[in-house]
This record gives C-alpha cells, structure tokens and sequence, in this order.
C-alpha cells in the first residue's frame, strides 16, 4: 500500500477516482507546521530559525498521518506544485518524521525517524493522464523553493510583528502592519490624495456635420495637429467656429485599410482575477476560491501561475473543438504560443485553462458561480486558439480652408476570436464618397470638455497595478485586498476602493516613519530577491540579515521619537453617567466619543452629523450596522460583533438567536456571504 498525501479533502476524493485499491489518499488539510500565533517564533540570535509548532487543530492530522505512514511502504507528496505546496510537502516530511536528506542543513530540519524517504510529485491538472505521468516521474523536495517561502513567511512575520504593535502604541490598538498589505494601502491613499488635489483644465473640441450625414471632428489647423489643450477656452472655439461656418469643404483623402486583432493570452492568476472583477463582479477572494474548486474537482489546471504556457494536448484539443464544432474557419492553421510578459514569472507553470476543452460551460453542472468563473475560463482559452477578428477601416480627411477634419468608419469583416470571446467595439459605417467630392455643411458644433481626475482603484485595475509594479505575488493580492478591507483601512464605493480615516491616519503614520518597508520599489526588489532564493542564487538567511539590522534599529528610535497620533479632542459635554468630559477617540473602526473616564466608566457614543446621521460607531457598543439584510434569514441586518472572550471582529444577523448566521469575512466585500462561521474555518483549513 502506498500513501498519497495532499492538501484538500476534494483534491484527495479527486485523485482517488483515477487510482486503484494500491493507493491510499488522505488530505494534511493545508499548512500541518507554522510559526507560533503568540509569540514572534524567531531565534533573531540564531540566523533566524524559525520555531515551527503543530497547530492545536493540525494534530490530529499528524497523529493520524504518522499512524498510516509507519503502516505503508512509500509515502508520495503531492502537494500543489508552487512554492506554498513545496513547503507544505517539506514541512509534512518534518512533521511525519519523514527521511529527506536535502533539507536538513539549509532549512533547520528536524531530526527524523529515517523510515522514509518520501517522494515528491507534480501536476498542473488533477486528471488521470496527469496523476499517472506524475507517478511515474517523482523527484525530491525542491530546497529552494522551500526556503524562499520561509524567507516570505519569517519576512511577514518580522514586519507585522514588529510594526502592527508600534501602531498600537501611537495609535490605536486592534491595527495591523504588512509588507505587502502596507504598500497596497499606501498605493490606494496616494490615488485619494491625487484626486483631492486635481485640478480640473478647460479645452474644447470642434465637430462638423456635414451632407450625407457625416461628422467629422477638427483635427488640423494650417497643417498642424491639434493637441488637446490647442482650443482652451469658448471665446476660442467660437472664433473658430464662425470661420469655419464660412468655409467650403471637400473630400481631400480616403483611406481604406484592414485592421486586425490579435486574440488574448489565455489566463494567468492576475488577469484571472481583473477579468473576473470586470465581467463578473466577483473580488478576488471570491474568485480563487471558486477557482481552488473548479482546480481540485478536475476541472481547470492549476489557478496558481503567472505563465501563459499551454501543453502540446490541450493545443490539439483545442484546434479539435473548433473544427468540429466551428468549422475550419475558426480554427487557428498552427497552435497559436504566446510569451510570458510578467516579469515575476517564475515556476514554469501551466497557463489555466479547462482540463478537457470539449466539456463545454452549457453542459457543466457545478454551482452558478463555479459554471460562471468556469465559462470564463474555457471561454478565454478556447478564444486564444482561434484566428484574428478581421475590420474594415475607412478614414475620410475633409478640407475647409486652413482647417482639416477627419471622420473613421469601421466595420466588422470577420469576428474570429470574438465568436467565442465577445469585446466591445462600436461599428461605424460611412457612406460611398469619392475623393474631390464636395459636401453641404449644415452645423459646427463646439463642445466644452474639463480634465477628469485620475479613478480610484477597482479590484481590477489595484491588481493590474501591483503586478505591473512587482508588489507581492498573484496568489497574495486576494488575502491583500481582504486583509485591508477586514482591518477598515479601505471601504468599497461603487465597487471602487477609498480609503477610511483610520487607513490614511496609519498610512501616514508608516510613510512618515518607515519610508523604506512600504517604498513601492524596496517592496518589489524584495521580490526579485524572493525569486533569487528560489532560483537556488540566494541564501534566505542573507536576505533577512539584510533587510532586519536597519529595520530594528530604526523602530527603536521612532518609538521614542513618536508621539501618539490619535489625540484625544475635548467635545465639551459630560457624561450622563459619572459626570466626567465626554471626549472623541480613535479606534479600529474610526473616531468615536467616550467617557474619559475609562477604564472606570465605559460610555459610549456615536459621532452623529448635523444631520442626526450616525458616522461611526462605537467600538464599545458591538454593534455597526451595514445597511445589509441577513443572507440567510433576510429579515435582521447584517452587524458587525465582537467575540467575547477576546474581542475578535465577526458579522451576524442582528436578529440573533432567532438567526444564527454568522461570518467572520465582511460580507459589503463579495466574500462568499452565505458562509458560516464553521464554514468559513474549514475552508480556511481545507486551503492551501
């Protein structure tokens, strides 16, 4: 008998249907070993080793996995094959007293039991083909890319662990710090604050609407372009105007050419993630743990890439879908390869895309949102085999005197891609005219337009940033984004994010004081070094010495230097309780009014504007309505709460205990609102 071990319950029932009574599959339900929750967990003395404990939960697990590996005659890893996965699998060889004898001097290893020498396998898809190949292909844990997961892991921790209680002390407690959640914070208020100080500029434009029904727009004045701010101003635009009323106009040029487009790249985790924010709505949480199911039922490769790489079979498949079903018109002649232009590419992964491209999305049978995400990704796959969209492009240039004008008509010749891969695009048709042709002006139409201040950031567009930037990895921007969000440092408007008073308070805050830990381009370098170590071109230790001397040294000195950011502000009232001034406060959730007499007296209010409107809500009263019905009851509203034993945040129905819903992620953000909190544990559990 052999042992197969994975991360997942539903990856393991998975796999179980492709092998035989030889194999034995059980799940490590994610992570069995990490650094311990109430104390730093680093030897900072002794090359920062990492104090790695079994999670209370996890020991069952371990206990139950040693009892089956002392039992069989090969233990097999298969884990997920990034980075994560590989230190899962290393971690499990620990954990289970697993012989390996690369990781024991570059990662601290444990002293094992040497029954085993386990073996580690890899695939990008769970199917039978792939399960098998892997079998017959085994290797032994990749030390590299293991240490450059416990060089990201010690990194985090020594950031938030040192940072998060500095914000504490200057400024309220419950706050948090990351290496990354920082950056991503501070790209968001930075945006805000471009906003605020936009000034808007005047310019205009001019348009003709000439005989034939044909507008043409001023583009050229005595042979020269017009830029965008060349008419400033009415008096201007009027001036032109009037000329151009007594002007004569003919047709100087027609030109007729052929446009093409390319088809897109099938996905990657980031463009995943943008499309599924723009086409479905979806936050990127939503959308890799819909993406972990589809992957672990079998049906896409894995969600965890940065290439756009396709294998040889799913090339041909493809190219078969498309000449049974299309036609061979829609079937690319060769398979069509496209480069990876993400400079933080790094295993050589698969692009994801549908394990078997014949399984069409109207014949899948899973849940709505899985068959939505799942038709997103056959579509675009399907798409990237298929031959270019073909346009007619006509360009009609118009004389007026010194002026010239200009009018394009476009029109579609043969959709290609977009069959399958639908994009907006406007189709213009323009009338048959010959050059020299004269034409009928029948009005001038000046426009006035102002400058528009730059957007704030949506889940799409905050992810196409910080990939373009470098900060963090695609696998972290969904925890990033949540994170962020859960802490009340950004809220969503119109599905855009905005930072909260408290967001730009602690913003300011770490700019201020620790310019280089949240520096957009320290935080991408950091990465490369990341990508250095997993590249085997990098000791972790090294990297960690670098980054933590000044790092330390610099926190000692602003704890001293600091002075608390959040002063307390008179209100002149007194407290109806004990008589003491009633005074406005900061916390978590933002400002708030309190006796200032606490710990003594607990009162508490809300800071209500001119209107009565409440604008923040009290820490102490555990409640904070979110203007949401109860998904499951949809009678009470959806609160926020706090535990009672240690205070920690959650969201349930207001109408407890007839309704026991309850969440711990905030529900305002797209996440998986029909969770329970024992839900959402084990899927956390069950995670990789």
């Amino acid at each position: 008998m052999k042992l197969i071990i994975v991360e997942s319950p539903t990856k393991a029932k998975t796999i179980s249907k492709f092998l035989g009574a030889d194999y034995k599959i059980e799940s490590s339900f994610g992570h069995v070993r990490d650094l311990p929750q109430k104390k730093l967990g680093i030897q900072l003395d002794n090359n920062f080793k990492p104090d790695y404990v079994v999670p209370l939960k996890s020991k069952p697990v371990v206990k139950k996995l040693k009892e089956l590996a002392e039992k069989t005659e090969e233990v097999i890893l298969a884990t997920d094959e990034d980075r994560e996965g590989e230190a899962i699998a290393w971690h499990l060889s620990q954990a289970l007293g697993l012989e390996n004898p690369k990781s024991k001097i570059p990662a601290f290893a444990e002293a094992s039991a040497g029954k085993q020498n386990p073996k580690r396998i890899v695939f990008h898809e769970i199917t039978k083909n792939a399960i098998e190949k892997a079998l017959k292909n085994p290797r032994e844990i990749n030390m590299d890319l293991v240490n450059a997961q416990q060089a990201r892991r010690v990194l985090d921790r020594l950031v938030g662990y040192k940072l998060s209680p500095f914000l504490w002390k200057k400024v309220a407690k419950g706050l948090s710090a990351g290496r990354v959640q920082s950056v991503t914070l501070r790209l968001i208020v930075e945006r805000e604050n471009e906003i605020r100080n936009f000034i808007k500029q005047e310019y205009w434009t001019i348009a003709a609407l000439l005989g034939n029904e044909i507008e043409a727009n001023l583009y050229k004045i005595d042979g020269k372009v017009l830029e965008k701010f060349d008419i400033p101003n009415e008096a201007r635009a009027k001036e032109i105007a009037v000329e151009l009323e007594k002007e004569n106009y003919k047709i100087l040029k027609i030109e007729k050419k052929g446009l093409k487009r390319n088809p897109p790249a099938p996905f990657t985790t980031s463009t995943l993630q943008q499309d599924a924010a723009k086409r479905l709505g979806f936050s990127s949480k939503r959308t890799m743990l819909i993406a972990q199911r589809l992957y672990e039922h079998g049906h896409i490769t894995y969600m965890r890439t940065d290439s756009v790489n396709l294998s040889q079979e799913s090339l041909v498949a493809a190219k078969n879908w498309l000449n049974k079903e299309l036609g061979e018109k829609y079937a690319a002649e060769a398979p069509r390869v496209f480069q990876t232009k993400s400079k933080m590419a790094q295993e050589a992964h698969e692009a994801i895309r549908p394990t078997m491209p014949e399984n069409i999305p109207e014949n899948f049978g899973g849940e709505e949102s899985e068959k939505k995400l799942y038709k997103l990704i056959w579509q675009k796959f399907i798409a990237s085999q298929m031959p270019q969209a073909l346009f007619d492009s006509t360009t009609i240039i118009i004389g007026a005197g010194k002026y010239e004008l200009r009018t394009t008509g476009t029109m579609l010749r043969f959709d290609g891609f977009l069959k399958i891969w639908p994009q907006k695009f406007e189709e213009k048709e323009l009338p048959a005219l010959k050059e020299g042709e004269e034409l009928k002006l029948k009005e001038v139409r000046p426009e006035q337009h102002f400058t528009e201040p730059p957007a704030r950031y949506s889940e799409a567009t905050l992810i196409k940033t910080l990939e373009e930037k470098g900060i963090g990895r695609p696998s972290t921007y969904a925890p990033t984004i949540s994170v962020i969000q859960t802490r009340n440092y950004v809220v969503k408007e119109d599905r855009r994010f905005k930072p909260t008073e408290m967001g730009e308070l602690v913003n300011k805050v770490l700019t201020e004081n620790f310019p280089e830990v949240i520096d957009v381009d320290f935080t991408a370098k950091m990465e490369n070094s990341l990508d250095a170590v997993a590249d085997g071109k990098e000791q972790w230790q090294d990297l960690l010495g670098g980054f933590y001397g000044p790092f330390s040294k610099n926190l000692e000195t602003k704890y001293i230097e600091v002075k608390k950011q959040a002063p307390v502000e008179e209100t002149g009232e007194k407290c109806e309780k004990c008589g003491k001034p009633m005074v406005i406060r900061m916390s978590r959730f933002g400002k708030f009014i309190a006796c200032s007499g606490f710990p003594d007296c607990r009162n508490t209010k809300k800071i209500t504007t001119p209107e009565g409107n409440s604008k923040t809500e009290s820490p102490e009263s555990n409640i904070q309505n979110l203007n949401m019905k109860c998904p499951k009851c949809n009678e009470g509203n959806v609160v926020v709460r706090r535990t009672r034993k240690r205070g920690k945040v959650f969201w349930g129905c207001s109408a407890y205990p007839k309704c026991d819903w309850a969440s711990w992620e905030n529900p305002s953000t797209n996440v998986d609102n029909k969770s329970s909190l024992e839900d959402t544990k084990s899927k956390k559990e069950a995670s990789s």
